[in-house]
């Protein structure tokens, strides 16, 4: 890992070279300006490296409730640092202000769990079928943790990763310069514990082809995830996917449309559509369809769009340009798909990448475009008659994130539940698709990759088990009754 991260680090000083003069050039870097002085707080300079690796160095196991009591200074540590933290999330990504505090919250959550779980962990005493024998599951670190995380939650999907490797003994490379100066080095534990480096698609190949990356963590798009699971697997790695998803929100003719249509509204509009848990289709019972579809695009033009920081705003801008243009594109096949523009549609006449929430009404269930997922804030609400209609539509994209459905009808609720409901790694009811607790375990299936991440069981993907067996007698019976004498 030392020799990825150095050669890393050499492409990372050659580009910051050109950086610095090019920063030089300029009237005012961001640090420098009185609005943002507050980014000094957290131990940034007008230049900062894109590397850390501490001092390679340390002796001695430790055991986990003491893992666990520096995940408790980790945890505190981003406490006394949450408003701070919570603005650079929003001036690095876009979301407005109180979710990414929210978000900065989440990875202080994920510590308090995993100081919890640091006492937990372990695994059963088997009855053993030959007389004086143990039969014991053992679990042990798996080593090194990669973690690439994605630009809308670098924070949150940073934690679960690193809070759960770190109790479970694992050491990790990604991590917050406030942790690094403020718990390892207070507790006299090498920097290297975690390291850092900042970069694009030639750091996270590095990481996937290097053998000394025991596992790695990859949350973004499918595409990308799967180019990144093939390379893991070329060498018989290991590997945790969070990847797409295109998740409904089903709507019975039961259902109390009084929490529908805030539901809906905050998990297409949330976060500009950016999240992997953004409802991407609201499917409608026909009996409901169009007062709940003139109930939602209402509170559709009453999001308050604008600055993130401003404490009022609810929807901020797209993370790039090249988001607003895959929104344009895929509005425009809507429309050439037989799709109908209830609201929205439009690129702001404003500084940034601001788009108008928007929702496409006519199109069927599997309408191309309503089977791709798109990262943006487009709603597409579709019509449908039964149960097992509804069942079969939630089913049939290729992702496998989060899926919910409104109703009264309990019978309904476990059959959603069950093998013939739906087959997502998130199954709600009467909630929206978006907005998951750190106590359970967070990811889906087919092509959203199968990974688990956050609570339940979850801590078993950073750890190997081994099966171990222990002879105390005097004797040697072997299993299945054998004899070999």
């Amino acid at each position: 890992l030392w020799r990825v991260i150095s050669n890393v680090h050499s492409r990372l000083l050659a580009h910051r070279a050109v950086s610095v003069r090019q920063a030089a050039a300029m009237s005012s870097l961001l640090i420098s300006q009185p609005k943002y002085s507050w980014l000094k707080e957290l131990g940034l300079s007008e230049d900062n490296h894109g590397v850390y690796n501490g001092t390679w160095g340390g002796s001695g196991e430790v055991p986990a409730p003491k893992r666990g009591e520096i995940v408790r200074q980790i945890g505190d540590a981003l406490r006394k640092k949450i408003k701070v933290l919570g603005s650079l999330v929003s001036l690095e990504m876009g979301k407005i202000y109180v979710e990414g505090v929210g978000e900065v919250q989440e990875y202080v959550d994920v510590c308090d769990y995993a100081v919890g779980l640091s006492r937990m962990i372990g695994g059963p005493i088997l009855p053993s079928e030959r007389p004086g024998h143990a039969l014991i599951e053992q679990w042990n670190p798996v080593g090194l943790v990669g973690i690439i995380t994605a630009f809308n939650f670098p924070v949150a999907v940073y934690g679960w990763n690193n809070a759960i490797a770190l109790i479970c003994g694992n050491t990790c490379v990604k991590i917050f310069r406030i942790i690094e100066s403020e718990v390892l080095e207070q507790n006299n534990l090498p920097g290297a514990i975690c390291s850092m480096t900042c970069g694009g698609a030639d750091i996270g190949t590095a990481m996937a082809k290097d053998e000394r990356v025991d596992l790695l963590s990859f949350t973004g798009s499918t595409h990308v995830g799967k180019m990144v699971a093939m390379m893991v697997q070329e060498r018989f790695g290991r590997q945790l996917l969070e990847l797409g998803g295109n998740n409904a929100i089903i709507v019975f003719e039961d259902a109390d449309l009084n929490l529908v249509v805030p539901s809906a509204v905050f998990a297409s509009v949330g976060t500009a559509g950016q999240r992997c848990t953004t409802t991407r289709r609201l499917m409608l019972h026909e009996s409901v369809h169009d007062t709940v579809v003139e109930r939602v695009a209402k509170a559709y033009k009453q999001v308050r769009i604008g600055d993130p920081w401003d404490p009022s705003t609810l929807y901020g801008p797209l993370h790039t340009k090249q988001a607003v243009e895959q929104y344009l594109a895929a509005i425009e096949k809507a429309k050439q798909q037989g799709g109908t523009l209830i609201c929205g549609g439009k690129v702001m006449d404003r500084a940034g990448n601001y788009v108008e929430p928007t929702i496409i009404t006519g199109l069927p269930h599997d309408a191309s475009i309503v089977q791709t997922e798109t990262f943006v804030p487009i709603l597409y609400v579709l019509k449908f008659k039964t149960e097992d209609e509804a069942f079969a539509w939630n089913n049939e994209v290729k992702q496998g994130l989060s899926s919910s459905i409104f109703t009264k009808d309990m019978g309904r609720v476990f059959r959603w539940l069950g093998p013939k409901g739906s087959d997502c790694g998130i199954v709600n009811v009467n909630i929206p698709t978006s907005g998951a607790e750190i106590g359970g375990a967070f990811g889906g299936e087919k092509h959203t990759g199968g990974g688990r991440e956050s609570g339940s069981d979850s801590w078993k993907q950073y750890m190997r088990r081994s099966t171990c067996t222990i002879n105390y007698s005097k004797d040697l019976p072997l299993a299945q009754g054998i004899k070999f004498e």
